[in-house]
């Protein structure tokens, strides 16, 4: 009897162990899982440059003159300086920047860095047509939550804040004396990125890009529109 109750143990024991192992390892697979779909430092360096570079772009024209330093009794005037070359206009546009990046969305119908974009998906579109059809759609989150930032988009924002505060003598750097360059030239290939990290700077959206997205797109959930429309 006592022997058979060591052993009844001892299986339990090794059953608990397995179970132990294979749960382990499910959780340290959906880690690595969810580490890899996280943005890269490109990524985020790509639309850091990308955001800060459009920001500019929107007061680029501006004929306005900032009077700065102070009238003396000498009657000295004021320095007038053009706003489109100000330093208040860097500091404008650095202004909450990466608090911009939460209007982005995670568009997973497309690749690489391309798949961080503002507006919303064309699967989440897709998704949500499918739901005002009456047809049952689980994310795994409620439905209101949907249009919340995702968690690599918040990673993004908190990776954009990090870069800025590192980088950002290298952005005044740029905007005082080398406009010529593009920023993401300058600040992504020339001070960021080692040339390893540099593949999403390539990836550019064109009309190919959106084709091969369509049909990707089609592919993948066309087969749910034609069961919502049977419904």
């Amino acid at each position: 009897m006592g022997q058979w109750w060591r052993r009844r143990q001892l299986l339990l024991f090794c059953f608990f162990l397995l179970a132990l192992r294979s749960c382990s390892g499910k959780q340290k697979k959906k880690e690595e899982e969810e580490e890899e779909h996280l943005p890269s430092k490109c990524e985020v360096c790509k639309i850091l440059s990308l955001e800060l570079q459009g920001e500019l772009n929107r007061s680029s024209q501006s004929r306005e003159l900032l009077e700065l330093g102070q009238v003396l009794d000498t009657g000295r005037r004021k320095r007038q300086v053009p706003y489109s070359t100000s330093e208040i206009r860097l500091e404008e546009a650095l202004e909450d920047l990466c608090e911009q990046i939460l209007d982005y969305s995670i568009h997973a119908e497309r690749k690489g860095s391309l798949r961080y974009a503002k507006g919303q998906s064309e699967t989440m579109a897709t998704l949500k047509g499918l739901v005002q059809k009456g047809v049952k759609v689980d994310l795994g989150i409620p439905l209101e939550l949907w249009d919340e930032p995702s968690v690599e988009v918040a990673f993004l924002k908190k990776q954009c804040e990090l870069m800025l505060e590192s980088f950002e003598d290298v952005i005044e750097d740029w905007y005082f004396h080398h406009q010529e360059l593009p920023l993401q030239q300058f600040l992504c290939e020339g001070h960021v990125l080692g040339k390893e990290e540099m593949d999403c700077l390539q990836e550019i959206w064109t009309e190919e890009s959106r084709e091969q997205n369509e049909k990707s797109l089609e592919d993948s959930l066309g087969h749910h529109a034609h069961d919502a429309a049977d419904l």
